[in-house]
């Protein structure tokens, strides 16, 4: 069984969430401006605002990812999931989802949305396993994203 532990952000690990960020990103759609924003301002995008950023932490390298950022009514977008090749099929994903919706609801957050696009379906099934369901996309600020999902508490 391989170890995996649950970390917050902390600056030395700037260059991690970038990494883990683009990995995806590259992979499955594109970089889009509002992505690199969040990825290249982490404390102005994320952490300054009440938000955190978690990682996934095996045999001392980071492995995965995950932010919430926090919205101005008190919700949170689940943004910026991943984790790396090699490392995935193993309840990654899960655990880090776990941790985010934790902190949300020790925030007192209604609601947590995401936004991502139908051809991601693994995300989209773990997101469904955590009780998110999808609600129309008024706006987005990701171009590619055709889906949104939310979770109330």
């Amino acid at each position: 069984m391989v170890a995996i532990k649950i970390i917050e952000w902390e600056d030395k690990y700037a260059e991690q969430f970038k990494r883990l960020s683009l990995e995806w990103l590259e992979k499955y759609v594109s970089v889009e401006p509002a992505d690199l924003e969040i990825i290249n301002n982490p404390h102005r995008s994320i952490l300054d605002n009440g938000g955190m950023i978690f990682f996934a932490l095996c045999d001392g390298l980071i492995v995965g990812t995950v932010a919430m950022i926090r919205q101005k009514d008190g919700s949170f977008e689940l943004a910026k999931l991943a984790v790396t090749e090699g490392y995935k099929g193993l309840k990654i994903g899960n655990l880090l989802m776990e941790k985010s919706l934790e902190f949300a609801s020790q925030r007192k957050a209604i609601t947590v949305f995401l936004y991502t696009n139908r051809r991601l379906l693994p995300a989209i099934n773990l997101y469904e396993k955590f009780g998110f369901k999808e609600v129309p996309v008024a706006q987005s600020k990701y171009i590619e994203a055709d889906m949104k999902m939310e979770l109330k508490f």
